[in-house]
């Protein structure tokens, strides 16, 4: 097998020396070019592995080069050498299409991280990307921009309400990088009190705080060499987010008690169905971590946006449940493709979920559906048997989690586990449900 091959595109002879050293040491072959003129002229005559292009050139800069590769030299992943601090310049990189960028004075720790991870990048689209079901232009556009964003090391942030397969998202972009044989390490933002929040996410020395009784690893380290996917990150408390700042632009973190920083390896994915330009106006969601995590942002249509996928997606749904013998009615699968959808995927799920047990002949007609009252798909003046019988299984929901709840005294997370849920479960169920 022949050798990777880096271009490496700097003005100053020094650098390009340090870093064909560095890449030799890593079997890996390099070329140079001094200028964006004779890089344009090098990336149009052969295949590279990776580009490595300091930001200032005597003819231009990285920006332009960036700019330019991704429609002359698309495939190939490009990091720009920034200088220390200029953290505006990187994310502008980021954005234009750059697969990463590290700081001067190198770290060649870090530059050896970059490298390995850009040889790992291969096309993985196909085979894992069929989890995104739906054949409508706003998944069809979802997919291409996950195959895109997978291929960087950019932090992306998902957006989208309650139920639309964010978490989804995040881990197809995790299993379609470079990355993919490293951890997925999801954090839920909100379940984690506010006095422990700095504990679990960079860990403590033993004895550094009352409890700590050995050492512990942070949420953080343990996603070294994968991803962090942050879930509601708009639950975030103010002083940690200050923090999570310094993670994001210095890959460094420093444990509860501990003398000395770590350094970690590690891509920030995130998301909330909150508005956190809005948070950011209110002052309650910090402006610069905002434009840190936000440098690419996807969108996870609701399903009443693609509501030529809900049979699909209803089909997909039942084989999973195990319930081949359960079919839909003509009558229900129009009821479906009528009705609003509120809680989004994760509603159609709980509501085919019900259907099977409670639909008999192996068939689920509308009257099994228990679709909410009130929606656009309910008949104006009718009292419907689904809406009944939706009604009373709501009751018990209730009943069962206030119980949870009070016995808990409303440690959600303990209730959750009680009541054998996930927290994400539990929190969508009380939200449903109208429990404070």
């Amino acid at each position: 097998m022949s050798k990777p091959v880096a271009l490496i595109i700097d003005d100053e002879p020094d650098i390009r020396e340090l870093l064909a050293l560095t890449l030799g040491r890593m079997k890996v072959d390099t070329e140079v070019a001094g200028d964006v003129s004779s890089a344009k002229q090098k990336l149009a005559s052969r295949r590279f592995d990776i580009c490595l292009t300091d930001m200032r050139l005597p003819d231009g800069d990285g920006l332009e080069l960036v700019a330019w590769m991704q429609k002359h030299a698309a495939g190939v992943p490009v990091a720009v050498i920034t200088a220390h601090g200029n953290v505006e310049t990187a994310v502008q990189a980021l954005k234009l299409g750059a697969f990463d960028f590290i700081s001067k004075p190198l770290d060649l720790q870090n530059l050896r991280n970059i490298v390995e991870n850009a040889l790992k990048l291969e096309d993985r689209r196909s085979d894992r990307e069929t989890r995104l079901l739906g054949a409508s232009p706003v998944i069809e556009r979802l997919r291409e921009m996950v195959d895109k964003v997978a291929r960087s090391q950019a932090p992306v942030h998902i957006s989208g309400e309650s139920g639309t397969g964010k978490e989804l998202v995040a881990r197809l972009i995790h299993e379609c990088g470079p990355r993919v044989d490293g951890p997925f390490v999801p954090v839920n933002c909100g379940a984690i009190p506010a006095e422990l929040v700095e504990s679990e996410f960079f860990g403590h020395r033993r004895g550094s705080f009352t409890g700590a009784v050995a050492n512990k690893i942070g949420l953080v380290q343990s996603a070294t060499g994968g991803t962090l996917f942050l879930d509601e990150i708009a639950d975030l408390p103010l002083p940690m987010q200050v923090k999570l700042l310094r993670v994001i632009q210095e890959q460094t973190v420093r444990p509860v008690g501990a003398a000395a920083e770590e350094s970690v390896d590690v891509r920030i994915l995130s998301a909330t169905h909150r508005n956190l330009g809005a948070m950011v106006a209110s002052g309650s969601f910090r402006e610069d971590l905002y434009y840190r995590i936000n440098v690419i942002e996807l969108h996870v249509p609701a399903l009443r946006e693609r509501d030529d996928d809900i049979l699909l997606l209803a089909g997909h749904i039942l084989e999973r449940l195990g319930a081949s013998a359960a079919t839909l009615s003509p009558d229900a699968g129009q009821k479906l493709q009528r009705y609003h959808f509120p809680g989004n995927v994760r509603e159609l799920e709980n509501m085919l979920e019900r259907a099977v047990t409670l639909c008999s002949g192996g068939t689920i007609n509308e009257s099994d559906l228990a679709l909410q009252p009130g929606t656009n798909s309910e008949p104006q003046g009718t009292a419907s048997v689904a809406g009944g019988l939706g009604d009373q299984i709501d009751d018990v929901q209730r009943q069962a989690i206030v119980a949870a709840l009070e016995k808990t005294r409303y440690n959600k997370t303990a209730a959750a586990k009680l009541l054998g849920l996930t927290f994400r479960q539990l929190r969508y169920r009380i939200k449903k449900l109208g429990i404070e």
